[in-house]
């Protein structure tokens, strides 16, 4: 059996891993007859935010705690990721992917990535495994690996910074995929549009399947 490795920016949309996003790719590693195991960096996230609100608020969470609670408690510290212990490694989105695991949300092109995020994309990279990220996080990749072909769906100021860092995009809507043969990486837009849900869900299960398709 495959065996994909997650990594999660915390928990909720505005601070953390997008949930339906994070979902979505667990069910469909799963559904198409596959496991996961799931990782966040051991970090205090940049902030919290009210999600109803949409303000900030007066407290301290950790990155890999908040991340537990859509792993249902069974994670691991990105610190201890194996690259020889999987057949492949997906990045689900959320603005804790800006935020956490990268500083793309305040520094744009001259943003920094967390050294556990970068050593486990490099270490995937050199071993050519597939490498799948939704949303937001290509830019990790983009940022990391510089030549590489992917999406982020249509967002100009986002697929400038990508381009900026190297990186060729390529515009997507709803459920399409991108997907970077040389370099085995496949990417997909979800919330980076204004999507639903089973659109978040088609764009997940097509990106995962294209993953075990590498393997």
């Amino acid at each position: 059996m495959k065996k994909i490795a997650v990594v999660l920016a915390g928990n909720g949309v505005f601070d953390g891993a997008e949930i339906h996003e994070a979902t979505l790719t667990l069910y469909s590693i799963v559904k198409n007859g596959s496991t996961y195991e799931i990782f966040a960096p051991n970090i205090e996230q940049y902030h919290v935010i009210n999600h109803i609100t949409g303000e900030p608020m007066q407290e301290k969470r950790n990155v890999l705690i908040e991340s537990a609670r859509i792993a249902r408690g069974k994670i691991k510290d990105l610190n201890d990721f194996n690259a020889t212990d999987f057949d492949a490694i997906i990045f689900p989105g959320g603005f804790g992917v800006a935020k956490n695991l990268c500083t793309f949300a305040f520094d744009g092109v001259e943003c920094s990535v967390n050294k556990d995020v970068e050593k486990a994309i490099r270490s995937m990279a050199e071993m050519n495994k597939p490498i799948g990220a939704l949303c937001i996080s290509p830019v990790l990749l983009a940022k990391v690996l510089k030549n590489v072909e992917l999406t982020i769906g249509q967002d100009k100021g986002t697929s400038d910074a990508i381009k900026k860092f190297g990186a060729t995009h390529r515009e997507t809507t709803h459920g399409e995929i991108v997907i970077d043969k040389k370099n085995k990486i496949v990417t997909t837009p979800c919330y980076m549009l204004d999507a639903n849900i089973s659109q978040i869900g088609d764009g997940a299960n097509n990106l995962v399947k294209a993953i075990l398709e590498m393997i």
